[in-house]
């Protein structure tokens, strides 16, 4: 990396040498006078485009990190909600029995693997 910094390093200072140089001795120089304008607009818009890169990186961290504590909230409600039909559905004895008596076995094999594991 410090490699390519410095290329880069070296290769500015010999383009600003060499348009001075030719600024000097060649009959176009506001040609090169607009040269070195454009790269250095083009090094000020690259330097630009970094610094926005950054900013969107970390905005994009911050929706990530909103984004997976929203799906934990989502998940935490769905299960409240579903305990809480199971309820309703034990208290008013509903008729569609099965999907409760599916729950409750669910509830009675993992209380019954809980055990199995304090008594180890």
């Amino acid at each position: 990396m410090k490699r390519v910094k410095g290329f880069f390093l070296f290769f500015k200072t010999n383009v600003n040498f060499v348009l001075k140089n030719l600024a000097m001795t060649d009959p176009n120089n506001i040609l090169i006078v607009e040269l070195r304008g454009k790269i250095n607009r083009l090094v000020e818009h690259y330097k630009a485009m970094k610094a926005e890169v950054k900013l969107l990186e970390a905005e994009k961290e911050r929706l990530v990190g909103q984004l997976e504590e929203t799906a934990k909230a989502y998940g935490d409600l769905d299960e409240r909600f579903n305990n809480l039909k199971l309820t309703k559905d034990l208290v008013l004895g509903s008729s569609e029995s099965g999907d409760t008596k599916k729950r409750i076995n669910q509830i009675v094999r993992e209380i019954d693997k809980c055990i199995a594991l304090l008594n180890r």
